[in-house]
């Protein structure tokens, strides 16, 4: 296992590389022996996980993973790949309970079960949920016009607005996917992107003597501003310098408006809508701000440290936000930065916090009582979480194979956390971004950003025609959300090992001031 551990943390190092603006020779020769140290990390794998483990992969996974070795190594063709498929473990489990009609022994006695309506049966609402999530169909289509990765998404009707390090925003009419708007005016890479509520556009097209149905875009990037955009016609109509790298930032819908923006320092700076003067700064982490939501009256930030602080928003006092809570990365369990793989995001549901940072499981806080679970969102650590996002009933995570370069977003129930499905679609590249809406006939419409900008869109009603997406169910995501904070053994014996790939003082830099590898949580 040890060979293992070493080659999942050299493939997370050299998939954070591939993202940078730059690289040095050295780091060049390490990121082209990612083909090498995947097809060597496959064929370890195979050889360590007997039947009694392989039998729960589902779908192509297996398969995937077993080509990989075969083009590295001959002697590996004779492998037989397992082919048992969840879904019918569930088929018997219904054949087994409708066996049992509605007549059941207990005591030696038969009971006879009432046809009358009661309250709603979970497990049956899940049931269903399942089922209906098993046969969605979607329609991908990739939209092309950035020169660089996408850092962020945000939507709004039937447009998709994106962000990129080329430093430019677009906006997207996604019934015809062709490029509407190209927004250039940043010097610097794009990091975060927001839509500010219809109403609160109102106030500032009245503002600015602008149509009332005006609707404006926010972008924040490393040039140390945000800019406020008219969606109809691309017109920049304010600009904001805030003295740091803008690596988040949201909207606060209280009073006449306030926007939050994160810097790469730790600095939270609260910023009035309409005059956009500064109302408040305040370091609240150590570290870059990666993650900013406002749910109500509270905001939350999150960091690369690994902590997480939750803000009371105090309309008409003179600092717009008090802190509540702070948890640091001892508590959230999300410690590392860069070398676990990433930047921490979050999406808030009440009292719990859903926090990706890189690894194979979600976090789950409580952030009243700073109580952890772990949600498993990969079969292995070797899986890296970088987005975690919400939706009625529906909580989504992506997730990206270190082994097989596989991507997939992974849905569960809320608010039990319980596992639904996993979409996959070939060639998916890794998603860094993520944004969900639905359609006025209530269908799901989603965005995902990365090396490619991806439009989802699902088919309604019994349409024959086949969907640009896998869907499968991994059984090993079954019940797994875990009451405990500690990370697997393999996780943290991962984090402590010390063959990295080392980085100077100027990559440690860039670094520091790229942070825009985030998912926008509207």
């Amino acid at each position: 296992m040890g060979e293992v551990r070493k080659l999942q943390k050299k493939l997370r190092q050299i998939e954070n590389l591939e993202i940078k603006v730059s690289l040095t020779p050295e780091e060049r020769v390490k990121v082209s022996k990612k083909a090498e140290f995947r097809s060597r990390l496959a064929e370890l794998l195979l050889q360590l996980s007997g039947p009694q483990q392989t039998h729960c992969i589902v779908g192509e996974q297996e398969d995937k993973m077993k080509r990989q070795v075969e083009d590295a190594a001959e002697h590996h063709k004779g492998h037989t790949p397992a082919v048992k498929v969840a879904r019918e473990d569930d088929q018997q489990k219904e054949e087994s309970r409708e066996d049992g009609g509605k007549n059941r022994e207990r005591g030696g006695q038969t009971q006879t079960i009432s046809d009358s309506p009661g309250p709603p049966d979970p497990d049956s609402e899940f049931k269903s949920l399942k089922t209906s999530w098993e046969s969605v169909k979607f329609r991908l289509r990739t939209v092309e016009g950035h020169s660089d990765i996408v850092t962020c998404v945000a939507a709004v009707d039937n447009l998709v607005i994106s962000g990129s390090r080329d430093t430019t925003v677009k906006v997207w009419h996604v019934p015809t996917a062709t490029e509407q708007r190209n927004l250039g005016g940043h010097s610097g890479g794009v990091t975060c992107l927001n839509v500010p509520p219809a109403e609160y556009c109102r106030s500032l097209a009245s503002a600015l003597r602008l149509g009332e149905k005006e609707r404006f875009v926010l972008s924040g990037s490393s040039d140390c501003c945000v800019r406020i955009w008219t969606l109809s016609s691309g017109q920049c109509v304010k600009s904001v310098y805030t003295f740091n790298t803008v690596t988040s930032l949201c909207f606060i819908a209280a009073g006449g408006g306030y926007v939050v923006t994160g810097s790469d320092a730790g600095k939270l700076q609260v910023w009035d809508w309409l005059s956009q003067e500064n109302r408040q700064s305040v370091n609240a982490h150590l570290d870059a701000v990666t993650t900013l939501q406002s749910q109500g009256p509270l905001v939350f930030s999150g960091s690369v440290d690994g902590s997480v602080c939750v803000w009371e928003v105090c309309d008409g006092g003179p600092e717009p936000l008090r802190k509540l809570q702070s948890w640091g990365s001892e508590v959230t369990g999300c410690g590392g930065g860069e070398e676990a793989g990433g930047r921490l995001r979050l999406s808030a549901r009440g009292d719990r916090i859903f926090l990706a940072c890189g690894r194979a499981s979600i976090r789950v806080l409580n952030w009243r009582t700073g109580t952890v679970s772990r949600l498993t969102n990969h079969s292995s650590t070797a899986g890296v979480t970088d987005c975690v996002n919400q939706i009625p009933g529906l909580l989504i995570g992506s997730s990206f194979d270190l082994t097989t370069g596989e991507s997939t977003l992974n849905l569960f129930s809320l608010p039990q956390c319980k596992y639904l499905v996993s979409l996959t679609s070939s060639d998916l590249p890794r998603i860094l971004c993520f944004a969900a809406w639905l359609t006025p006939s209530g269908g799901h419409r989603w965005v995902t950003g990365g090396r490619d900008l991806t439009v989802w869109e699902q088919l309604q009603g019994n349409v024959k025609k086949r969907g640009d997406v896998t869907v499968r169910r991994d059984s090993r995501l079954d019940n797994s959300l875990t009451e405990s904070d500690r990370d697997s053994e393999e996780e943290e014996s991962e984090d402590g090992d010390e063959d990295s790939i080392p980085q100077d003082a100027s990559d440690a830099e860039e670094v520091a001031t790229s942070s825009w590898l985030r998912c926008v949580l509207q």
